[in-house]
């Protein structure tokens, strides 16, 4: 794997995932429900307690700041959906993807992440060359090495996102 196109995408992988882990290590369950503007996607207990996500199908403007419990549930939700994807699984639909809460939200994260290198332990550089719908459903020249890359390029943006939430909220204290 050394030296390939597959060695490199994990090399990515691995270190956004270190990067990563620099913020979750350092979470709290109060920093994710934390509210860092009056306008915020968040989750939010339903009447049978299950935690629901803030959803538009058409984004707003401007958008709504998002916490770091709705940054979590985002990872959860399409991280699953790709693993799904490279795993030749039937995808989840949105609304079956689960915030655990507060409490098990980085275990959940890390669980995600375990599966996740199990994946791309099964991959062979012939794999990066399948067609691949997730995320672009309506481009069929995009490849599962292509998947690869984006998950590594959401997963970066979306731990950033956690990181400066996480710092803003430390600095408000």
């Amino acid at each position: 794997m050394p030296g390939s196109r597959l060695g490199l995408l994990r090399w990515q992988f691995d270190l956004t995932w270190s990067l990563f882990e620099l913020h979750l290590s350092a979470l709290r369950p109060a920093d994710h429900l934390w509210e860092p503007a009056p306008r915020v996607w968040t989750v939010r207990r339903d009447p049978d307690g299950s935690w629901v996500p803030d959803w538009a199908d058409t984004e707003p403007d401007p958008l709504p700041a998002p916490t770091i419990a709705w940054l979590t549930w985002h990872i959860g939700w399409w991280w699953s959906v790709a693993t799904d994807h490279l795993r030749g699984r039937a995808p989840r639909e949105r609304a079956d993807v689960r915030w655990p809460g507060p409490d098990e939200a980085v275990a959940w994260l890390r669980g995600m992440s375990s599966e996740w290198v199990a994946a791309l332990n099964d991959c062979t550089e012939t794999t990066l060359d399948a067609p691949a719908t997730f995320p672009w459903r309506d481009n069929p020249e995009r490849t599962v090495g292509h998947l690869l890359a984006w998950v590594n390029a959401e997963l970066m943006k979306n731990a950033a996102e956690i990181g400066q939430l996480r710092i803003l909220r430390c600095a408000s204290a």
